[in-house]
């Protein structure tokens, strides 16, 4: 049975009561299914709009993307 633990909890910049919600998504597709982190948009800080899993696997390779695309912002 699927079970999600929040890990930490950030304002989202640009709104007013936004916030990104980070958590650990236990068998998030079933039985025996590997764990994934879910990052999720909360617009008004309790519904939830849009949401990612990510396996722990691909957790260096979005970290690495996500430091790319901050670079070229600058």
């Amino acid at each position: 049975m699927s079970q999600t633990t929040k890990i930490t909890e950030l304002d989202l910049a640009g709104t007013k009561q936004g916030k990104i919600i980070v958590s650990n998504v236990t068998e998030p597709y079933g039985k025996d299914t590997d764990d994934v982190v879910s990052i999720a948009i909360a617009l008004n800080g309790e519904d939830i709009q849009w949401k990612a899993h990510i396996p722990y696997e691909n957790i260096d390779g979005v970290i690495e993307a996500l430091k790319k695309a901050k670079e070229l912002k600058k």
